[in-house]
């Protein structure tokens, strides 16, 4: 009689399992379903988040003088940093345009 450990069961629930794109179907569902959509924006914003942070300490800036140079507030600029702002795309231009003195450029996918 064999006994299976939890850990032999998630690998078990993975064996089959080969590329990213597919652990990414397992987990989240397929591309255009309403779970799919909420992790895709949620890493978006992620990318968002880490982008801002480096490229503001990069700047050797603090958060508010960032928030100063781009017109906004400092609890905003730690909102997107932490990933938990819902921001505009101009005002993201503005803060890594502005505040920053970077371009930014758009790829749709």
């Amino acid at each position: 009689m064999s006994i299976l450990t939890k850990s032999d069961k998630k690998m078990k629930k993975y064996k089959d399992i080969t590329t990213f794109d597919e652990l990414l179907d397992h987990e989240y569902g397929p591309i255009g379903t309403e779970h799919r959509n909420e992790f895709e924006e949620k890493a978006q914003m992620f990318i968002v988040s880490e982008m801002l942070k480096e490229a503001r300490k990069e700047a050797k800036m603090t958060q508010g003088q960032l928030a100063e140079k781009a017109g906004t507030k400092k609890s905003y600029i730690s909102k997107i940093e932490n990933g938990r702002g819902n921001i505009q795309l101009s005002t993201l231009i503005r803060i890594f345009e502005k505040g920053l003195n970077r371009k930014v450029g758009l790829t749709f996918l």
